[in-house]
């Protein structure tokens, strides 16, 4: 009893623990379970319609796109292809998976046959597609290419894909048909005409300075409007770069260093004397530019027309004799000294005929090319000595041997052409030779039976040699920059960002609606480092930061946080003005009107009645006053003679008055209006159909969660 009466003077106690036992329990499985949501949304990219695409899945397949696109294509570009692939895919498969209409076997073979009816690898003798072939090839890459058997299966899956999506939109097609009575609309539309009389008075006429339009009236015209102002997330920055750019006394040193090469003169570095020769004098120009002056653009022995030197400076470095210098002149970002070494007359357009014979290596030999170099100049040396006997045989070898695929259909032959356009070898030949020369010429290619057919206009070109030295800033230049920006962003993060940069002259660019996968920066390009640290959520307004660009610096602001939403009024003041704007003045314009007739009207806003004809709904555009809808619709509402109250426009308040009601032509069938009314819906199932499947999905992107970006 004693037990049991103490037990009761705890129990309020007892309750306590037990609760907070039961609370700590129940604390723990909401972390264990936050943490596994966590976890879960960095793994999934995107739910669509229920379906999860997994981050590795979506991974490889940008990876592979990235190889297909190549290095020019931004990663962010790469990644927003396949997400519109996928979200496409997923919205599409919920459609297949509803409707259940699959790709069977059958049908699979059908599409396979159709698709490599002229691939020569599963053509029989007879040039005709033979399956057999195709299962054989299918079965030998499933046992030793695992790789290309899973390169097959995606090829599958995607014609797979294809029939699909055309099988669908086919069935919406079937569905869609332009009826009589719909034809008959059509046709009454386009033929059904009015002319009439009216007045305008114009929304011009009210002076907007007169029309006052407050923030809450454009809040209530958002809020009536929903849909029209839904906003993603944004981001709202500003910045200010710091660029390291080669200062003048950087330039002065790169100037003054050419001098040296046009002048030569005794360098003497720490006890050791060089003697750098002037560049006129030098016999050896190659090694000149490439070795001791180190050019940044190497040596190229080719002759080259005035058209080829740069605008601004051909005529001074075209009209040097031989030997002579120009320079230092600067261009396309370097300094540069240019001299004329050899002037001749050239051709300025040739017309040639070639045989290409490859060899194992070379650029334009198959992969199971087995002849040798040795094998294949032999194969050329004796073509050769056959048509310099018998050229009317050119033809018939060019079939048989060239492997020049572009040029076999045309005998061999490339048509005029100008100076410089092949490869330097096959050029030298062509301009240097005389027309009837042929000969043999090795090239990167192979080797290159070649008979020059033609050559045009003998002009002077020129052998340059140029030393060229890239602007760059110096050590001390890039250090300044870096202190600067340093400084900036010290100075600014504990005082105001643009009165420092005012202070400072530096320029402060804003850029506004930032969203959360964008990757280009106005002025700076693509900086994907900035887009995700204005996202971060421990980024503040106000937060400053330093981020290293190409060639330079960006000291950025967070200016503001805009969440996904309606917009805000400032943001939509730009757009939602004008139109309350205009609805007021429609309302000041009817309150004022008291006349009830066109004259009476025109008399009393001082303007004039106008005539317009032909009206018809089709195209509801009134001559004089332009696409009006709602006066178009409100004039076929009137009867013959009939005189409307003021109707509100796009331009303007109007007075109408209907003159004459010319009906359309009576058909006997209206079969052919009913066709184009199909065609019509036809054309808008292609455009617009998945647009409204995808509005209509349940879409979740996660990619910014993910971290994929």
């Amino acid at each position: 009893m004693a037990v049991l009466n103490k037990i009761r003077q705890r129990s309020l106690f007892l309750i306590l623990i037990i609760a907070l036992a039961l609370f700590s329990f129940v604390l723990a499985d909401l972390f264990k379970n936050s943490d596994a949501l966590t976890s879960k949304s960095q793994n999934i990219v995107a739910t669509i319609n229920g379906k999860e695409i997994s981050r590795e899945d979506f991974m490889f397949k940008v990876e592979q796109l990235q190889r297909q696109m190549g290095p020019n294509a931004t990663t962010t570009q790469v990644m927003n292809r396949v997400w519109e692939q996928e979200v496409r895919q997923a919205v599409m498969e919920t459609q297949f998976e509803e409707l259940e209409i699959s790709v069977e076997k059958d049908q699979m073979r059908d599409l396979l046959k159709t698709s490599l009816a002229t691939n020569p690898n599963f053509l029989n003798e007879a040039g005709v597609f033979d399956e057999n072939k195709m299962n054989e090839y299918i079965a030998n890459l499933k046992e030793t290419s695992p790789a290309g058997f899973e390169s097959w299966i995606n090829y599958e899956n995607q014609l797979a894909s294809n029939a699909l999506n055309q099988n669908y939109f086919n069935m919406v097609k079937a569905g869609l048909t332009g009826t009589l009575a719909e034809g008959k609309l059509e046709h009454e539309l386009e033929g059904n005409k009015v002319d009439i009389k009216y007045v305008q008075i114009p929304f011009s006429s009210i002076p907007d300075s007169i029309v006052e339009v407050s923030k809450s009236e454009i809040a209530t015209y958002i809020k009536k409007n929903k849909k029209q102002f839904e906003v993603e997330a944004s981001r709202d920055i500003r910045f200010v770069e710091f660029k390291e750019v080669a200062s003048v006394e950087d330039e002065n040193v790169i100037k003054s260093e050419l001098e040296t090469y046009i002048n030569g003169r005794l360098v003497d570095e720490r006890g050791r004397k060089d003697t750098i020769v002037a560049f006129s004098k030098v016999k050896d120009n190659e090694a000149y530019i490439n070795s001791i002056a180190a050019s940044d653009i190497k040596f190229d022995e080719r002759f080259v027309f005035k058209s080829s030197l740069p605008t601004e400076f051909a005529d001074a470095i075209y009209n040097l004799n031989e030997g002579e210098v120009y320079g230092p002149y600067k261009h396309d970002g370097s300094f540069k000294v240019t001299k004329v070494i050899a002037v001749k007359q050239i051709p300025d357009s040739a017309k040639v005929r070639h045989i290409l014979i490859p060899f194992k290596g070379a650029q334009s030999a198959d992969p199971e090319e087995t002849k040798t170099e040795a094998q294949a100049k032999a194969t050329a040396d004796s073509l050769l000595t056959i048509l310099k006997r018998n050229r009317s045989k050119f033809p018939e070898f060019v079939t048989a041997f060239s492997s020049d695929k572009g040029s076999v259909e045309k005998g061999g032959r490339y048509d005029w052409h100008p100076y410089n356009t092949m490869v330097p070898e096959f050029n030298d030949f062509e301009f240097e030779g005389k027309t009837g020369d042929l000969g043999v010429v090795k090239t990167v290619f192979g080797f290159h039976i070649i008979e020059i057919e033609g050559q045009k206009n003998k002009t002077k070109a020129i052998q340059v040699g140029t030393i060229a030295r890239k602007i760059e800033p110096s050590e001390a230049t890039t250090d300044k920059v870096f202190r600067d920006a340093s400084n900036f962003e010290i100075k600014a993060g504990d005082g105001d960002f643009e009165a420092l940069a005012i202070e400072k002259k530096y320029t402060v660019r804003p850029v506004n609606g930032i969203k959360v996968l964008d990757e280009n920066i106005p002025g700076v390009g693509n900086q994907r480092p900035i887009v995700r640290w204005a996202f971060e959520e421990d980024v503040e307004v106000g937060d400053i930061k330093r981020f290293n660009i190409p060639n330079g610096y960006v000291i950025a602001q967070l200016v503001a946080k805009h969440e996904k939403g309606l917009m805000s009024v400032e943001d939509a003041t730009a757009r939602v003005l004008p139109i309350v704007r205009k609805e007021k003045k429609a309302k000041l314009i009817k309150d004022r009107v008291s006349a009830t007739t066109l004259d009476a009207l025109a008399t009393a806003e001082k303007t004039s009645v106008r005539t317009a004809s032909g009206i018809n709904m089709k195209n509801p555009t009134i001559s004089g006053a332009g696409r009006e809808p709602l006066v178009v619709g409100a004039a076929f509402g009137l009867k013959e003679g009939e005189t409307s109250g003021l109707i509100e426009g796009a331009n303007g308040v109007y007075m109408v008055q209907v003159t004459k009601v010319t009906p359309a032509v009576e058909l006997d069938n209206y079969q052919a209006a009913a066709n184009r009314v199909e065609q019509q819906k036809a054309s808008a199932v292609n455009t617009k159909l998945y647009n409204a499947l995808k509005e209509a999905a349940e879409i979740e992107d996660n990619r910014a969660a993910s971290q994929i970006q």
